[in-house]
């Protein structure tokens, strides 16, 4: 049943008719103009530089070149006559850029496609680098073969700091795993790889001079600083910043296992195996504590030649300040106040030390205090209201808040996050402080073969917001062009995609069906990890050697199908005059796809995969929840509205499907109260006007939602 109803789904989209060209690129162009006709690419493609011309800028050219080998199976410079007699793309670059990549990097570029010839136009590298990545986003194909649309594009960035943390110490991320996210980095125009190198979990970078920090610290997982020049080389020669993180005072776990002596309470530290906010604090009284840091900073200032550095300073709990009698003397003797004003001590002490070795200094929004010196940076993470706060104060600014792509939200909730919204309240000084922002990828529930899955594609959608106009904010197309740039994004090696069936297969088990496989992999695509913090209610026991290799590992945070699902009930319930048959049946088909898939996987694949037996509730849960808007589905077709107590026997079924089971949860159930109530109301539809109809069902809905939350 279950591939039956697959093929007919392929069969019908094998039937609808190609799109013309369109619009694809991610993130959006500052201008963009397409025009009629193509440029065809052949065999006989080649590149010409005009001006300037470096090893770094044809490094990007060829990289371009052998990803646009590989999407079309062309071998270009076959015949070297035609091809530097007539080049098919001519690069004009005005100089190389920066020598070290900066925040003052000119990233602008044009493109005019004609016909017969590409111009690729840019004031730097960096420039053309971006430039690239466009040209490669607009390769189409057709029967007549592979193109580019004729097109002309004039582009620069809206935001000069636009980044991706990494958080590589709760759970270690190896030096590969950090190349193919810098790819995926470059090829939606990030420019910060933000590494976050010291935490409670692991110290995971080599120091010369305290080698103890790295030998006690991190089980023997770190980067030696060789492996760091490498990537700081190959994110170089993408246009792509590399700021470390040494999280200081606090989450300091990892600094006192090899020195206990710089702890503020006495004790034998050991590395932590378990996530939350710890005691363990630097001692800011303590002189020996910035002779190390003066030290350890100063090494790495010399291996990172970034122009800023991250020193944390979030979460800092205070314990162990408040029980050390000789710290709270200090804090007196000094005037400081209280423990914030000792933090601020601390924070002004490490930004002498990085001023000394010529650095500028960032940390997360809790070192905002207003005797911190003022060419400090704040990375706001707990709000908007922060954010304001810092820049209304001559704070430089980078907003992190609502870019935790760790916390498993919806790609439309971190694209509607602006960094600087239309109506933001400040003065045009106060706006230019706002540099931009960053995705962070925290590590507790990562690891290196599911951590791409839970960037990518999302992070695309953050990308086009710290990259684009303010005005492109279309959700509906962004998700469309979502989808295509994931496919780019696997195509330059990002294993998001890739890595899923292999952790599917092993969860089935050896003995498990094409049919059964198939329907996991269905059940899987319809469910998302639980969100924000909550996953550790579910999993009590995990620690840092919990393998991540469970269904919720295998889960995306948003649900395509799902997504698809509501636009499709949407479309349906909410049509002008009589609605769509066509509508009706691919919403129809999806729900026997899902019972179907929801009833393998709850009676057949978990009595022989031990690992699936924990999720079987939730499967019968989706093919419950699928089986009730079949239901209603049938009603609303027919037009035979149900019984007068229908409706809330129904809502008491999907509430109940709500609850995450195993970790996962069903994000189709909205949609599928849309459908209950559409059909239980359907009598009153003639009465209202369709944004009626709308508001009409959103109030019976929460309604229904909240009475029945009441009985439960």
């Amino acid at each position: 049943m279950l591939l039956t109803a697959l093929a007919l789904t392929i069969g019908q989209l094998a039937a609808d008719p190609a799109p013309a060209v369109r619009n694809n690129l991610m993130p959006e162009p500052a201008e963009l103009k397409f025009m009629a006709g193509r440029f065809a690419v052949t065999p006989e493609f080649s590149v010409v530089v005009r001006g300037h011309d470096d090893a770094r800028l044809r490094e990007a050219i060829a990289r371009a070149l052998r990803r646009c080998e590989e999407r079309t199976g062309l071998t270009f410079g076959a015949n070297e006559e035609i091809a530097s007699s007539k080049p098919a793309l001519i690069i004009e670059c005005q100089g190389p850029g920066q020598a070290i990549p900066s925040l003052a990097e000119n990233e602008s570029y044009s493109l005019e496609i004609t016909s017969t010839q590409v111009t690729l136009r840019a004031a730097t590298v960096v420039g053309a680098i971006r430039g690239l990545e466009t040209l490669l986003q607009l390769l189409g194909a057709d029967a007549d073969g592979y193109f580019f649309p004729v097109a002309v594009i004039h582009d620069q960035p809206r935001f000069p700091w636009r980044g991706l943390l990494i958080d590589v110490c709760r759970h270690w991320q190896p030096i590969e795993v950090i190349k193919r996210n810098l790819d995926g980095m470059a090829l939606v125009k990030l420019n910060v790889l933000h590494l976050h190198l010291s935490e409670d979990q692991g110290f995971r970078i080599e120091s010369k001079k305290f080698p103890e920090l790295q030998k006690k610290g991190s089980d023997g997982n770190y980067f030696t600083q060789e492996q760091m020049r490498d990537i700081i080389a190959y994110a170089a020669a993408r246009g792509i910043r590399v700021v470390p993180e040494f999280d200081v005072p606090g989450h300091a776990t990892s600094w006192v296992v090899s020195h206990p002596e710089l702890a503020s309470l006495p004790g034998k530290y050991s590395i932590e195996r378990r996530w939350g906010v710890f005691d363990p604090v630097l001692d800011p009284t303590n002189e020996k504590t910035y002779e190390l840091l003066d030290g350890f900073l100063g090494e790495m200032c010399a291996l990172f030649p970034d122009t800023y550095i991250h020193i944390g300073g979030d979460e800092n709990n205070g314990k162990q300040w408040t029980a050390s009698p000789a710290i709270q003397e200090f804090i007196q003797d000094h005037n400081l106040k209280d423990n914030a004003g000792l933090h601020t001590y601390f924070n002004s002490r490490v930004h002498e030390i990085l001023k000394r070795h010529g650095k500028s200094m960032i940390g997360w929004d809790e070192i905002l205090h207003p005797d911190l010196p003022h060419d400090s940076v704040i990375q706001s993470w707990r709000g908007a209201d922060g954010l304001a706060d810092a820049v209304q104060r001559g704070f430089k600014t980078i907003l992190s808040h609502g870019y935790y792509i760790d916390l498993m939200y919806s790609t439309a909730q971190h694209y509607t996050n602006d960094p600087l919204p239309a109506a933001n309240g400040l003065s045009a000084a106060e706006q230019k402080l706002i540099l931009g922002g960053e995705a962070t990828m925290w590590s507790e529930w990562v690891s290196p073969e599911n951590i791409d899955s839970r960037i990518w594609p999302r992070t695309a959608a953050i990308a086009e917001r710290l990259w684009s106009p303010r005005d492109v904010n279309d959700v509906s197309d962004m998700c469309r062009r979502l989808d295509i740039v994931s496919a780019r994004l696997e195509e330059a090696g990002l294993l998001h995609e890739k890595n899923r069936d292999p952790m599917l297969r092993r969860l089935a088990g050896d003995n498990a069906t094409e049919a059964e496989r198939l329907a996991l992999r269905v059940f899987v695509d319809a469910v998302e990890p639980v969100k924000e913090y909550t996953r550790g209610g579910y999993q009590k026991d995990a620690t840092q050697f919990t393998p991540l290799t469970g269904l919720v590992d295998c889960a995306r945070p948003d649900s395509r199908a799902a997504r698809e699902f509501a636009g499709q009930v949407e479309k349906f319930i909410f049509a002008e005059g009589k609605p769509d048959a066509k509508q009706l049946e691919t919403i129809a088909r999806q729900l026997q796809i899902w019972i179907a898939a929801g009833d393998c996987v709850a009676t057949q694949l978990s009595l022989r995969s031990p690992q699936l037996r924990a999720v079987a509730p939730a499967a019968k849960a989706l093919a419950d929840a699928s089986r009730v808007a079949s239901e209603a589905l049938k009603s609303l077709d027919t037009g035979t509205t149900p019984a007068a107590d229908w409706q809330i026997k129904q809502f008491a079924l999907l509430n109940d499907a709500a609850h995450p089971r195993a970790a996962v949860e069903l994000p189709i159930i909205p949609a599928i109260k849309l459908l209950v109530s559409a059909a239980a109301e359907q009598n009153q539809r003639a009465q209202f006007s369709t944004e009626e109809w709308r508001r009409h069902l959103e109030k019976q809905i929460s309604k229904l939602s909240e009475d029945v939350k009441l009985k439960e």
